[in-house]
């Protein structure tokens, strides 16, 4: 017992204070209905009449629409507050959503939830502005850690949702855990508005911005992002994130179809794998975390993750239908990348960024992000159109490129503004 209490993880998770607590312990709130809904989302779509094409539309307009919410929620958050902002739009923005896509009949829905959803670039601001602006540097990446154990441990529930599917069927059963997700996010939303606080750097722009409208605080973007074309660490830690948020892009929208078509298992197994992968995810983040101590020193554990993430996508490619061991192997080999990959480029991002200008800064580098990964929804469309394996060869070819980025930044001089490497 005592052991376990020395882990780094569990010390940091003892020694979390207010907000930092407060929005890593709700996170299972979050965590719980959407991966119960997750697997089954394009499975659900499909039962519904929507197509592959449509599928992959519906996904880049929800990213072109996150542009204009990212560049918003920087002035949003700065001028009403990271606490009441993240309230207010995790409402609209997860909880009605969930309403939506319970009663969903056809494709005008999935568009009508993809417009409010695409509201979760203010929410995401807000929260990681909460998150992040009381914490200690030396808690960053654990909390980022912790923040990917309690999502991933959620998945240990998706055979619920699989139990639930094959009991009454794809469309009731996804339905009704829509209902669900609806109850839980709003009491995630108000659990968590109750017991945080706004932050010292929230309520000093809140006083900053009282006397400025929307429009004139976005007006002062330009020098916003100047600061961050001058940011060598802001433009790595950017870069690696097209890689990864494209990624999960790409499989969020397709895999359920890969593995319930050309891989030829049933609606209801697709849990099964789900939370294979939140296990080895789990066990990883115990096993690794504590190595995964400093974001300065990110070259090894990027390319292990990358490396790992292109086997992954390659046996999905190569396998034939029904081959259980291949693709026990691909999602045992994703899960140890993603607990490699995610709290390190996260951890990186959040050291990288500025914390006087935090909200502003956070909010255009998400505008960046998005406009760099919006297409990809529709080419993986495309792809999965003709062949259904396709989207993940583009994976394939996405890690190949994050392996090289991560060479790059690894090579660049030290000097005060850098990221120093190893």
């Amino acid at each position: 017992m005592a052991l376990v209490l020395k882990h780094p993880l569990i010390q940091t998770l003892r020694e979390l204070r207010g907000n930092p607590r407060a929005a890593v312990w709700t996170e299972v709130m979050f965590g719980i209905p959407y991966n119960l809904f997750s697997p089954f989302f394009s499975v659900y779509m499909l039962a519904l009449g929507v197509t592959d094409q449509q599928i992959g539309t519906i996904a880049s307009l929800g990213l072109v629409l996150q542009v204009f919410s990212a560049l918003l929620s920087g002035a949003i958050v700065d001028k009403y507050g990271r606490r009441l902002t993240l309230f207010i739009t995790d409402m609209v923005c997860w909880a009605i959503p969930c309403l939506i896509w319970a009663v969903a009949q056809d494709l005008r829905f999935f568009i009508a939830a993809a417009v409010m959803n695409s509201l979760w670039r203010i929410s995401h601001t807000a929260w990681t502005c909460l998150l992040v602006e009381d914490a200690e540097e030396r808690h960053l990446v654990h909390i980022w850690t912790w923040i990917m154990i309690f999502a991933v441990c959620s998945a240990f529930f998706a055979p619920l949702g699989g139990w639930f599917v094959e009991r009454f069927g794809l469309i009731p059963a996804v339905r009704g855990i829509f209902v669900f997700g609806f109850l839980m996010l709003a009491a995630k939303s108000l659990v968590l508005y109750l017991y945080s606080h706004e932050t010292a750097r929230g309520k000093q722009r809140m006083e900053e911005t009282r006397q400025h409208s929307i429009l004139s605080l976005l007006g002062e973007y330009r020098s916003v992002f100047f600061q961050i074309w001058r940011s060598r660490p802001l433009l790595a830690a950017l870069s690696l994130m097209v890689i990864t948020n494209i990624y999960a892009t790409v499989s969020g929208s397709f895999w359920g179809v890969l593995f319930t078509t050309k891989l030829g298992f049933s609606n209801s197994e697709i849990s099964i794998y789900v939370a294979l992968r939140s296990i080895i995810m789990t066990i990883c983040f115990f096993l690794l975390g504590p190595r995964l101590t400093n974001p300065r020193r990110f070259r090894l554990p990027l390319w292990a993750g990358f490396g790992a993430f292109f086997v992954s996508q390659a046996l999905l490619v190569v396998m034939a239908p029904r081959a259980i061991p291949l693709l026990v192997a691909s999602v045992v080999l994703e899960g140890v990348a993603a607990a490699l990959v995610s709290p390190m480029t996260e951890s990186m991002l959040a050291l990288s960024l500025e914390s006087a200008e935090r909200a502003r800064v956070s909010a255009m580098v998400y505008v960046a992000l998005i406009i760099l990964i919006s297409p990809f929804g529709w080419i993986a469309g495309q792809l999965s159109a003709i062949d259904r394996s396709l989207p993940f060869a583009l994976n394939m070819g996405l890690f190949v490129v994050g392996a090289g980025l991560v060479w790059l930044i690894g090579r660049s001089k030290p000097a005060p503004d850098i990221i120093p490497t190893e």
